[in-house]
Formats: structure tokens, sequence, C-alpha cells
């Protein structure tokens, strides 16, 4: 029997390729490997939960290296820490005012001006005053930021347990793909 055209053309074409969207590819997939890899569901569940809140400290700039130190310390799986914190740096660019805000009510220190004026008036008149009370304000923020957070990454933790146990129970009987179909 020799091949037709219609025979070639259908053995050829395979299945249309999944699409999925970005938080399935950014997020979903890199924990199902690594749960694939052998992270066990309580260390991801800890080390997102730590990435989630180490990424909403107000201090701008130090997620990553504080993440990677805690990761470390803790022997947390760094790839799903990191994944946490970076999931979160929009909400951390979000809160940090409220941070500050919070603090400054709580430690009873001056309130931090929010108009743009205000905080250039006192940058020209008194620039080093405003550097300590700028600092003060962060001290306070990273501070009720690290009260909320040991309370916090419990919780979380506890709560995606379970869930990570189910989904890798899913993987090992292999009802999830980890690689999509391009």
């Amino acid at each position: 029997m020799q091949p037709n055209q219609s025979n070639l053309r259908e053995s050829t074409q395979s299945a249309p390729a999944v699409r999925h969207n970005w938080l399935y590819r950014r997020v979903a997939l890199p924990i199902l490997a690594l749960l694939r890899m052998g992270a066990s569901p309580e260390k991801l569940a800890w080390s997102i939960a730590a990435g989630l809140l180490i990424g909403i400290n107000p201090i701008l700039g130090s997620t990553t290296l504080l993440c990677l130190a805690l990761a470390f310390i803790f022997r947390l799986n760094v790839a799903a820490s990191q994944l946490g914190n970076h999931i979160v740096y929009p909400l951390e660019l979000l809160l940090i005012i409220p941070f500050i805000h919070a603090a400054s009510r709580i430690f009873r220190t001056a309130p931090m001006p929010l108009s743009a004026n205000q905080l250039l008036n006192a940058a020209r008149e008194h620039p080093v005053d405003l550097t300590r009370q700028l600092w003060l304000w962060e001290w306070h923020a990273f501070v009720l930021w690290a009260a909320i957070a040991i309370i916090t990454i419990p919780i979380i933790a506890l709560t995606l347990t379970p869930i990570l146990r189910r989904l890798l129970n899913r993987v090992r009987a292999h009802q999830y793909p980890v690689i999509p179909n391009i």
C-alpha cells in the first residue's frame, strides 16, 4: 500500500499545542517541577511562605538577599523561596507606605509627609534630619513587618502543606503534566 498525501498529512499532524497562562507557566510549573525532583511538600510550603512574606518587607532592595540568607539558615528550598519572593514584588511597592504609617502610629513617631513638596522642602532645608527620620520610619516599618511575618509565615506554611501534598500525589499518579506540550 502506497502512502498518499492524505495519509502523510494525518500522520505528521499532532495534537494542537496547549497554551497555558502566565501564572501556570511561571508559578505552578516550577512548583510541580520541584515536587517531581523530590522536594518535600512541607519544605516547599515553608520555603514559599518565607519567600512570600520576605517579599513584602518594607526595605526596598533587601528581599533577595534576605530570602537567600534565611533559606540557607533554615535549609529551605532557595528556588521556592525566591519564587515566592518575586511573585509578591508588586505588593511590596504597594505596602511600603501603609507599613510606614502604621509603624509611625504604633511607635508614636512623627507621621511621614505624603506630599512631594513637603519632602523636597525637608530635603533642602534639613537633609540630615530628613535622612535620620527616613531611617527611623523604615526601621519601625521593618520591625512591624517582622512581627507580622513571624505570625503569618507558619499560618501560610500550614495552609500550603496539605495543598502541596495533594499536588504531589497527583504528580506521582501522573495526573498533572509538569511539562506542557509546545
